[in-house]
């Protein structure tokens, strides 16, 4: 199957792959508030992962066949090398993850800890907003757009942060001056007893499993710095890879996410 497009499709393929993921966010939060069936978030959370590891991953590009293939001093051999290599890293690293998740479903069973779902929604909003930035950036500086791709990156890296202070600052109240009033205006009740590492189960898994993960948003953000500062400088007018590696791996902390957030959130009676 023939995977090439011209810079206007794949903007378009980005935009509605951008806008199903939406859909299907909003989906899944309709189940988790009406139907509470734990199988139906599973199967959004599948389908969601397909289409960034498919569409904005470019997975297919493991199999793609270069002309130059034979020879190791090209610049397409190596790429290949490095695409392999970096899908077997974020393959052993999604071992973690999974380790993560078991955890979470021994600890807590089908039952999710107490946590704002107006704020839960919001952050995974930005992040899936942060991806589909990502993926525009990456697919202009292919096309040699590559002030397209320092603003977009911009943007991207605007949105990461964001998520992150999202997640330390505000949902793991670090600087409760500054968490308390937005949690409120999330809709938090004044006088809630927050969530703590010392919380017992919920604290347990819900402080490891986004305490790792806002890690890897961390190495994301610190990857989308250089490659910034390097494509300012024009480094990958020509060479590009660095750039989908960069875009690689973000969306693989998205991926993570988003099979983090239901079972963080949603998986259980949100409404108890």
């Amino acid at each position: 199957m023939s995977h090439k497009q011209d810079k206007s499709s794949m903007l378009s393929q980005g935009v509605f792959i951008f806008v199903y993921l939406a859909v299907l966010t909003l989906i899944e939060f309709g189940v988790a508030l009406t139907f509470n069936s734990t199988i139906l978030l599973i199967v959004v959370a599948l389908v969601k992962a397909v289409l960034v590891v498919y569409y904005y991953m470019h997975v297919y590009q493991l199999n793609t066949d270069h002309e130059h293939e034979s020879d190791e001093n090209s610049y397409e051999y190596k790429t290949g090398t490095n695409r392999i290599g970096l899908w077997l890293f974020l393959i052993s690293d999604s071992f973690v993850f999974g380790g993560l998740l078991v955890m979470r479903l021994n600890l807590l069973g089908l039952r999710h800890p107490h946590l704002n779902q107006t704020l839960g929604l919001f952050v995974t909003a930005v992040l899936l907003i942060s991806s589909f930035f990502m993926n525009r950036g990456e697919t202009l500086m292919k096309n040699g757009d590559r002030q397209g791709f320092l603003k977009n990156t911009v943007i991207t890296f605007i949105l990461g942060l964001g998520f992150l202070l999202g997640v330390v600052i505000i949902e793991w109240r670090a600087i409760p001056m500054i968490a308390e009033p937005i949690l409120h205006f999330f809709g938090e009740p004044e006088g809630l007893e927050p969530l703590k590492p010392s919380s017992g189960p919920d604290g347990a898994a819900f402080f490891m499993m986004t305490g790792m993960h806002a890690f890897h948003v961390l190495t994301g953000l610190i990857l989308l710095a250089i490659v910034w500062i390097n494509g300012r400088k024009g480094l990958y007018d020509e060479k590009h890879y660095p750039v989908e590696a960069a875009a690689v791996y973000w969306h693989f902390v998205d991926v993570v996410w988003i099979f983090f957030y239901p079972a963080l959130y949603l998986v259980g009676a949100i409404f108890r």
